[in-house]
């Protein structure tokens, strides 16, 4: 597939993310055996095997946030090997408020993820806010 594609299927993802869309990541943008991995000792660092597993903590973070969680998706780009979104997530939990950016990286099979690795500006930050 194309590089265009790849970085269509990244921002219908997004969007379908900041909707609560969970059917169309789940039959649009993840491959069934996806894994998305989040660095640090935090509450959700370590890896989510599996398309259910990811929309779950997606659920979850949702949740914990009070529905507070925006991620504001700023660019995509996309080579011959990776496909990369860097976004800002903004989002409060009790007296607590995150705002940061964050970069994953993406493998891509046939327009579809089968693996996300988030990076954050501040890895301790967001296990702190989660926590």
């Amino acid at each position: 597939m194309s590089q265009q594609t790849d970085i269509d299927t990244i921002r219908n993802g997004f969007a379908a993310f900041s909707r609560g869309d969970m059917e169309t990541l789940r039959n649009e943008v993840f491959a069934p055996d996806a894994v998305w991995l989040i660095p640090g000792t935090g509450y959700y660092a370590g890896p989510k095997e599996g398309v259910e597993a990811i929309l779950q903590f997606f659920a979850d973070i949702f949740g914990r946030s009070g529905g507070t969680l925006q991620v504001i998706l700023d660019d995509v780009v996309a080579g011959d090997d990776h496909t990369i979104s860097l976004s800002h997530n903004l989002a409060m939990r009790g007296d607590m408020s995150l705002d940061q950016k964050s970069v994953i990286v993406y493998e891509m099979l046939d327009s579809r993820v089968t693996r996300a690795e988030q990076y954050y500006d501040d890895t301790a930050y967001n296990d702190r806010f989660w926590a």
